[in-house]
């Protein structure tokens, strides 16, 4: 197992975090294993993880039936079967938690989709699930809307694990950053601890290319210029990668503040940032490309697992994502110049993101009431004989 390049990730402070969640892989014992021989030392899920592992296997099937026989809606079938999920995979990921006195080994239950932009009901059920999960290694995921921000700090505040997700803007990524700070400062200076208090940035990377590789070849079928069309050919599979570098320089920045260093001092950990969507879209790119050039200190990246397979085969593991910032920078500005808006790319990018978690969460309660009406269609007809 020395020769498995994921476990040399750790040696650069980096952690690796499953992106899924299956029922049947928790049975099955294959994230102990993941754990055990890849040192896979946290989980995530969204709805359209959910969605997958739900409608499309059929280790649900009997759980789900059982449930609707006692009455539940759709919605309370889904949250049911999500918080048994959760609640396994946390236990099984205790030991890694209590191994890094809490500063790893978590499992991530995401909202509704539906409160993206709902301050007060992204709160009430932020701890309504942190209640039911009952679980220290639970952190909440709450998008990073402008809505979603205020309910991360309140969360925080009131002691709740928070990852915040749908991160794609650095100035987005730093008020994440300052909203952690504040809600330790109010703890801090409501005399509550503050030093199992966990909290992560989900930034998100290969989205950001496809929006971006797209709009640099809309501009190279419309150049006459050669040297333009050139420009624009060098600027593919680059924008997301810049991005994620200015992203690292911002938290580095701010983590070294004396605001957070004030809070540190009581035990406070940093908010690490978390590379989230780092599967390669294009195929003419390395399947590897999002885990090899954003290798680092204090980060997460959290990877599906046909990309963590990818990895144990060919990655090469070594210290990237501090190597020249100045030519990220670089790289930033010649996008401007030829024309590609990075702030247009990740407007757009986190207006798609909410929806691509709000359809595969719709398409899940309508197949998990559809299950109901059939159940229920076949009680009346049983009823009836």
């Amino acid at each position: 197992m020395s020769s498995n390049p994921l476990l040399a990730l750790k040696s650069f402070g980096q952690s690796i975090w499953l992106d899924s969640i299956r029922r049947g892989h928790i049975l099955a014992g294959d994230l102990l294993r993941m754990i055990q021989d890849d040192g896979i030392s946290g989980e995530t899920s969204n709805p359209a993880i959910f969605e997958k592992a739900i409608v499309g296997s059929s280790d649900y099937d009997e759980a789900i039936s059982e449930l609707i026989a006692e009455g539940k809606s759709a919605l309370e079938v889904y949250e049911a079967l999500a918080v048994a999920d959760v609640r396994m995979a946390a236990d099984i990921l205790r030991r890694v938690y209590d191994e890094t006195a809490g500063a790893d080994g978590f499992v991530s239950l995401e909202v509704s989709p539906r409160l993206a932009y709902d301050t007060a009901g992204t709160i009430a059920e932020a701890k309504r699930l942190w209640a039911r999960v009952d679980r220290p290694n639970l952190m909440i995921k709450i998008p990073g809307t402008p809505e979603g921000l205020p309910a991360v700090e309140e969360c925080l505040y009131q002691g709740i694990n928070v990852n915040i997700t749908l991160l794609f803007a650095v100035p987005v990524y730093e008020d994440v950053a300052w909203t952690y700070i504040r809600a330790l400062e109010r703890r801090v200076a409501e005399g509550q601890a503050v030093q199992r208090l966990a909290s992560v940035a989900s930034f998100f990377v290969s989205r950001i290319d496809t929006l971006a590789d797209q709009w640099i070849e809309e501009k190279q079928r419309a150049a006459s210029d050669p040297a333009l069309e050139a420009e624009l050919l060098s600027l593919q599979g680059q924008a997301a990668i810049a991005n994620a570098k200015r992203a690292y320089r911002r938290f580095q920045s701010i983590f070294a503040h004396s605001r957070f260093r004030a809070v540190a001092e009581k035990g406070a950990r940093v908010q690490r940032p978390l590379w989230a969507s780092t599967s390669t879209k294009n195929p003419k790119y390395s399947d590897v490309l999002y885990v090899e050039t954003l290798v680092g200190p204090n980060t997460i990246n959290t990877l599906p697992f046909e990309t963590i397979d990818a990895f144990r085969d060919h990655g090469q593991a070594r210290a990237t994502l501090e190597e020249d910032f100045e030519g990220a920078e670089r790289t930033l500005d010649r996008l401007e110049e030829v024309g590609i808006s990075l702030k247009a790319v990740t407007d757009q990018v986190l207006r798609e993101g909410v929806q691509k978690f709000a359809e595969p969460f719709d398409k899940l309660i309508q197949a998990i009431e559809a299950k109901r009406e059939a159940v229920a269609g076949r009680v009346a007809r049983t009823a009836a004989r």
